[in-house]
C-alpha cells in the first residue's frame, strides 16, 4: 500500500481525498498557490508545499512544480482530483516517466478519451449509440460549417480538451457559427492551450445521464447505477440525484451494461464516467468519458455505500476490485446541490470575499462536502463552488424535502451564494414531478421574472 500521496488539487476535493487517506493510514502532502496559504486542505494534510502564486499556470498547472513536490515530499503517488490536472494526458505521462503513479488511468485511455473524435471512434467499433458528429479534429470554421450544414442545425460546438463547459457554444443556424465556432476555439485555446473542435449534432432538451464505473488492471469493471445530472446552468451541473426517475429497472440494466462495454473498450483502469444525453424517447447516445472522479461522486456514495476515493486509491495499489456487479445495489435516494458563491440574478457571476458567518446543518444522511471557515476569503481566482450538501432518504419524495430542510438551515453570510436559488427549485412543482430536461434552469428563471 502506499505510504504517502500527493493532492494535486484544492478545495473540497483535496479536504475529500485528505481525510480518505487519513482512514487508510496514509499520509497525506498538499500542494497551494500563495493565495491558499490558510486554506483548509492546508491546514488538514500532514505535509503542504506552496507551488507558487496564484496563477494557475504557475501553481494547479504548473506540472512541473507538482512532480517536484511530490519528489520532494517523498510521496509515491499523486490523486489529481478533479479539474486541474485531472485529464491532462501530458502530466500523467511525466508522472509515468517519473515512476510516479496517478491515481486514474493511464496517460493512454486518458490521451484516447479525452479527445472527443477518438472517443467517439471508439465507442462506435463497440456498438456504444453516439450522437451524429466529426470524425476527427477540426481546427478550421469553413471545414467546421460544411460539416454543421450537411448535418443539419442545430449543432453543438465543443473543444476537444474540454470540460466544465469551456469551450463549447450552440449554433442554431448557419449564419452564427462561424461566430460561435471562433469564440469557442478561443475559449478553449485560452483554458486548455488546444484550438482542436469537435462538433455534433445537438441533442434538444434531453436529459444528462451518467454512469459511474470502476475497474481494476484485471479486466474488471462494474458500473454503480446512474446520476441524473440534467439541472445545469452555464453546461455545468448544479443538482445532481441517483437514481433518475426516469430510467426503469430495464433501461438501467441495458445502459449499465453499455457503460461496462465502453469502459472495456477504452481499456480503462480507475473510476470514470460514461455520460449519456438521454432523449423524450429514451435513446441515449454516448456524449463523454470523464476520466476521472466526478463532483458529484457523493450521490452514487449515499446509495451504493461505496467509497470511491478509496476504491481508486486501492484500484491504483494494484488491488482487485472489492465488488462485483451482484454486491451492487442503489438503496434510496440520493441529492447533491453545488452550492457557489455567485449571484443567481446577474448570470451566476461569481462572488468572492470573506465568509463573516457560517453555520453548517446536520441530521441524519446529510453530508456536507467543504473547505470553507467561518472567516474564511474565497479567492476570485478560483471555481466559484464552495460547498457541496449532499442528502439520502428511502424516496425521491422525501429526500427533496430533507434537502429543502437543509438548505434552509445553511447560512453563509458575507458572500453572495445560490442557496436561496436552490431551494426555490425544490419548491418548483416541474422539478418536485422530474419534468426536467438540460434547458430547466432557463425556463425556471423566465418563470420568476413572469411571477
Amino acid at each position: 500500500m502506499f505510504q504517502k500521496v500527493l493532492i494535486a488539487n484544492r478545495g473540497e476535493i483535496a479536504v475529500r481525498i485528505i481525510r480518505a487517506l487519513r482512514e487508510m493510514g496514509i499520509k497525506s502532502v498538499a500542494v497551494y498557490s500563495e493565495i491558499d496559504k490558510d486554506s483548509l486542505h492546508v491546514q488538514l494534510a500532514d505535509e503542504a508545499i506552496c507551488i507558487g502564486p496564484s496563477d494557475l499556470s504557475e501553481s494547479y498547472l504548473n506540472m512541473e512544480r507538482i512532480i517536484s513536490a511530490t519528489i520532494a515530499g517523498g510521496a509515491e503517488a499523486i490523486h489529481p482530483g478533479f479539474g486541474f490536472l485531472s485529464e491532462n494526458a501530458k502530466f500523467v505521462e511525466m508522472c509515468e516517466r517519473c515512476n510516479i503513479k496517478v491515481i486514474g488511468p493511464s496517460s493512454v485511455v486518458i490521451s484516447n478519451m479525452g479527445n472527443k473524435s477518438e472517443a467517439r471512434n471508439t465507442m462506435v467499433k463497440a456498438g456504444v449509440p453516439v450522437i451524429p458528429g466529426t470524425d476527427h479534429i477540426i481546427t478550421d470554421v469553413e471545414e467546421g460549417k460544411k460539416f454543421a450544414d450537411e448535418a443539419g442545425y442545430p449543432v453543438i460546438i465543443k473543444a476537444t480538451l474540454g470540460g466544465g463547459g469551456k469551450g463549447m457554444r450552440i449554433a442554431w443556424s448557419a449564419d452564427e457559427f462561424n461566430e460561435k465556432f471562433e469564440t469557442a476555439q478561443m475559449e478553449s485555446q485560452n483554458a486548455f492551450g488546444d484550438n482542436g473542435m469537435y462538433i455534433e449534432k445537438y441533442i434538444q432538451n434531453p436529459r444528462h445521464i451518467e454512469f459511474q464505473i470502476i475497474a481494476d488492471k484485471y479486466g474488471n469493471v462494474v458500473h454503480l447505477g446512474e446520476r441524473d445530472c440534467t439541472i445545469q446552468r452555464n453546461h455545468q451541473k448544479m443538482i445532481e440525484e441517483s437514481p433518475s426517475m426516469a430510467i426503469s429497472e430495464e433501461l438501467r440494466e441495458e445502459m449499465g451494461s453499455t457503460a461496462i462495454r465502453a469502459a472495456k473498450a477504452a481499456g480503462y483502469e480507475n473510476a470514470g464516467t460514461i455520460e449519456f444525453l438521454l432523449d423524450k424517447d429514451n435513446h441515449y447516445y454516448f456524449m463523454e468519458m470523464n476520466t476521472r472522479i466526478q463532483v458529484e461522486h457523493p450521490v452514487t456514495e449515499m446509495v451504493t455505500g461505496i467509497d470511491l476515493i478509496k476504491e481508486q486509491i486501492l484500484i491504483a495499489d494494484g488491488q482487485e476490485l472489492s465488488v462485483t456487479q451482484s454486491d451492487i445495489s442503489i438503496n434510496g435516494h440520493a441529492i447533491e446541490c453545488r452550492i457557489n458563491a455567485e449571484d443567481p440574478q446577474k448570470g451566476f457571476r461569481p462572488c468572492p470575499g470573506k465568509i463573516d458567518y457560517l453555520h453548517i446543518p446536520g441530521g441524519n444522511d446529510i453530508r456536507v462536502d467543504t473547505a470553507i471557515y467561518e472567516g474564511y476569503h474565497i479567492p476570485p481566482n478560483y471555481d466559484s463552488m464552495i460547498l457541496k450538501l449532499i442528502v439520502h432518504d428511502k424516496n425521491r419524495f422525501a429526500a427533496i424535502h430533507k434537502m429543502q430542510s437543509a438548505l434552509g438551515e445553511l447560512v453563509i453570510n458575507g458572500v453572495n451564494t445560490n442557496i436561496d436559488f436552490l431551494f426555490s427549485i425544490f419548491s418548483d412543482s416541474t422539478f418536485k414531478n422530474g419534468e426536467i430536461t438540460t434547458d430547466y434552469i432557463e425556463n425556471f428563471m423566465k418563470k420568476r421574472s413572469d411571477i
